[in-house]
């Protein structure tokens, strides 16, 4: 099923579950990738679902940021409230690689490319973050390959 189709059949259980946090949350992320789909395709375009992936990582990262804004200024309801709004944004993006999978990724864009350094750190990360294909987040990659380019 599409990611849209999945945003509008969870839209309609948390109405019905009079659930507004997640009824809100998904919304937001409903209009979010309509206004990207607008951007990148026209008025009658429709966001595919690398286009709802990629806004729900926008998403988070700002929820991300927020809890760690609210948890800073001692503000404990607004952090948790921030979290069940990430929690149901993580739900629309693939599974995370483990750490062995995610080394053995790099590994691969090292030996592709046939990088060397540290110089060329930035040559792995390009064929890494290819290859991960949105299952692991940017810091972590680059975390990996800082430790095993030498």
């Amino acid at each position: 099923m599409a990611l849209l189709a999945q945003i509008d059949t969870q839209i309609k259980d948390a109405m019905r579950a009079r659930d507004m946090d997640k009824l809100n949350t998904l919304r937001a992320l409903k209009s979010a990738a309509k206004y990207l789909a607008i951007e990148k395709y026209g008025a009658d375009g429709q966001a595919t679902d690398d286009d709802v992936r990629q806004v729900a990582r926008k998403e988070i990262k700002k929820r991300h940021e927020s809890i760690e804004v609210y948890e800073k200024n001692n503000r404990p309801d607004a952090a948790a409230k921030e979290r069940a709004e990430k929690a149901v944004l993580e739900t629309f993006l693939p599974a995370a690689l483990s750490d062995a999978e995610l080394e053995a990724i790099v590994s691969a864009a090292i030996t592709e490319t046939g990088a060397t350094g540290k110089a060329q750190l930035g040559l792995v990360m390009k064929a890494a973050i290819a290859k991960a294909a949105g299952c692991a987040d940017g810091k972590q990659i680059s975390a990996v390959v800082s430790r095993l380019l030498k």
